[in-house]
């Protein structure tokens, strides 16, 4: 047999055991050729709090991991324990993905390339002048930072932490191109669209995360999540005349990043859109290209 290289991938968070990033992760390598294994290491499965993760970070280096993903709540608890950090996952001050070479372990985020692609591929034609982001974790300041790069010039954050909030108004503040301020639910009044960043809404995690009353025809909504595809928000937004975006795309592109990052080999991201159609039961429309 040909002595290929074996990948050994995990995923650090907490209530991580409906994640898809191991079928969408396998099945791409696969057709890609590679030997590839991804696990997922959960933290409430483990009885541990999210600090532990810089520990098991750390563990997975000696154990021959050649690579991690970072979830909720982790994104930002890992920073300090990285060996290196990319431009990008600096500037947002939160890592998703860590490459692990010759003992050391090297953050990056796709988060918010995976959040610029999906939205350039579902909503190639929308205005994003204005926009509220409703979530400042680390996943909020991934697509901060993805809003920022597609040309969004005003983003209002609104989250129910106020001291979270102006926390990523100081990290936006350093970048340019872009006023970032913290506001309130009728911030939705004089926007272009509106993305949901937060929790609510996925599995385990259910309700709205804004007033669906707050919602116009001429905004579009996005929405993070993608357990379900098809969140409240999403349903009640397409109702009231919304174009809408799921989070199918997000996590597609972010893996597709995240795998080549781990492999060198470039995933097919139409192919891993067909990969996470087939694992929901969800028939997904076949996005614009740019």
């Amino acid at each position: 047999m040909e002595d290929r290289v074996r990948y050994l991938i995990g995923l650090i968070g907490s209530g991580i055991g409906a994640s898809l990033s191991p079928a969408l992760h396998e099945r791409e390598a696969s057709l890609l050729g590679l030997r590839y294994l991804y696990q997922l290491i959960d933290l409430d499965d483990l009885h541990l709090p999210a600090s532990a993760a810089a520990d098991l970070m750390r563990n997975a280096v000696l154990l021959g991991y050649r690579g991690l993903n970072i979830t909720h709540p982790c994104k930002q608890l890992v920073l300090d324990h990285l060996d290196t950090l990319s431009a990008d996952a600096r500037a947002i001050g939160a890592v998703n993905t860590v490459v692990i070479r010759d003992g050391q372990a090297h953050g990056h985020n796709t988060d918010w390339s995976g959040f610029a692609e999906a939205f350039a591929r579902g909503l190639p034609e929308a205005t994003i002048n204005t926009v509220a982001l409703i979530g400042a974790g680390g996943a909020g300041a991934a697509v901060a930072y993805a809003l920022r790069s597609l040309g969004t010039k005003q983003l209002t954050i609104v989250d129910p932490d106020p001291a979270r909030a102006h926390g990523l108004v100081a990290k936006a503040s350093e970048w340019e191109g872009m006023v970032c301020a913290v506001g309130g639910p009728e911030a939705l009044a004089a926007v272009d669209g509106v993305v949901n960043a937060s929790p609510v809404g996925m599995l385990g995690h259910p309700g709205l995360p804004i007033d669906p009353d707050l919602l116009r025809p001429s905004m579009w909504v996005a929405d993070i999540v993608y357990r379900p595809l098809e969140t409240q928000l999403l349903g009640i937004a397409r109702g009231r005349g919304c174009r809408t975006l799921h989070g199918g795309g997000m996590a597609v592109c972010q893996a597709a990043a995240a795998l080549r990052l781990f492999t060198g080999q470039r995933p097919d991201i139409d192919r891993m859109m067909a990969h996470l159609a087939d694992l929901t039961g969800t028939e997904l429309p076949s996005p614009p290209q740019r």
